[in-house]
């Protein structure tokens, strides 16, 4: 007997899933680059801010610290006694703010050392007034010649050229400072003497990069350049006309301490230069 089963329909196929259509990638205008490099750079100057406002709060990067490290990196180069005899008149010049920062009623941290790029001293307010800037500004290189005279009369006491060299840097860092460009400290003088004197110290400043080209250089110009920038434009605004409004015999007093300085420097570079030639190497 033969048995009939009817054919069973196919079952029909699963439905296929759905899949989205993908996305079409955003494209970037130049603007909206640039506006995120901004940003990011923005955020990363202000870590970079903070930073810095936090290491006067650090027991472990205090003046001594950073004087031991400083003395450390440049000690690769010149070895540990040139190099804890230029952190010292490095300690000297900072002094000569700090003093006189207290002098004028501002609260100032002791100073602190960073490689290769000296040190600086955190204000807890600005000056009063373009003639304070002057005076604190010039305190360091005032200070820091009459350091510079120690390696000088141990020069003269002993013959050792090593102290002649040492003295000979005092004297070209304390003169470099006196560039008429911010942040140096000649900068801040001629904020009581003539605010145009920034742009000559400016051109000064980058005759002297062309002609020395190093990394310290370059950043000296891009900080110098910033602030020349913001202090030009604000120049006008009755804030600044008030700041910078210095009676005449203060202004007589701060060119003269400039310039007596600046002479007297060059003067001791010139006592204390030391001729080398390959035989010396």
């Amino acid at each position: 007997m033969e048995y009939y089963s009817p054919p069973v329909p196919p079952a029909s196929p699963p439905p296929e899933p759905y899949v989205a259509p993908p996305l079409q990638p955003e494209r970037k205008t130049l603007r909206n680059r640039i506006g995120g490099a901004v940003a990011a750079l923005a955020v990363l100057l202000a870590k970079f801010k903070s930073i810095l406002l936090l290491l006067p709060k650090l027991k472990i990067l205090s003046t001594s610290g950073t004087m031991l490290v400083s003395v450390a990196a440049y000690a690769l180069i010149w070895g540990w006694r040139f190099a804890a005899g230029f952190v010292l008149l490095l300690f000297v010049h900072e002094m000569g703010h700090v003093i006189q920062l207290r002098r004028e009623g501002i609260r100032a941290s002791a100073p602190l050392f960073i490689p290769f790029m000296g040190a600086f001293v955190g204000m807890k307010q600005l000056p009063a007034n373009a003639a304070a800037e002057a005076r604190v500004g010039l305190a360091g290189p005032v200070l820091g010649s009459i350091g510079c005279l120690v390696p000088l009369i141990l020069w003269k006491s002993t013959g050792d050229v090593f102290f002649e060299a040492l003295a000979f840097t005092g004297f070209f860092l304390n003169l470099f400072n006196l560039l008429p460009v911010l942040p140096l400290d000649g900068g801040r003088a001629m904020a009581a003497l003539s605010p145009w004197m920034w742009l000559i110290g400016f051109g000064l400043l980058v005759a002297a990069t062309l002609a020395f080209p190093n990394p310290i250089m370059l950043l000296i110009l891009l900080l110098g350049g910033m602030e020349t920038l913001r202090r030009w434009r604000a120049r006008k605004t009755p804030a600044a006309q008030a700041y910078h409004r210095v009676p005449r015999g203060q202004r007589v007093a701060i060119a003269f301490v400039y310039l007596g300085l600046a002479i007297a420097l060059a003067f001791g570079m010139d006592a204390t230069h030391v001729v080398r030639t390959f035989s010396d190497v």
